[in-house]
């Protein structure tokens, strides 16, 4: 490998949420600043919120509910 043409490694980056939230990981860089974090996602705070984009959600619901019926016929 060629010596001096890789970056240097920061093993205790620092990473600085908009929301507050820090923590360190390995890279490249020294300092980190990301606008989203696990604390803060949606996902992972369990306050997500279903977009809905044209009645994309109500035409879901409304096909899994006719496919639910349609099973229920062919059970009995």
């Amino acid at each position: 490998m060629k010596k001096d043409i890789h970056p240097k490694y920061y093993e205790n980056a620092r990473v600085q949420c908009a929301c507050g939230n820090t923590f360190t990981v390995g890279s490249t860089k020294e300092l980190l600043e990301v606008e989203i974090c696990s604390s803060c996602h949606p996902f992972y705070t369990g306050k997500e919120k279903i977009m809905d984009t044209m009645g994309q959600v109500q035409k879901f619901r409304k096909r899994l509910a006719k496919k639910e019926e349609i099973r229920g016929r062919r059970k009995r």
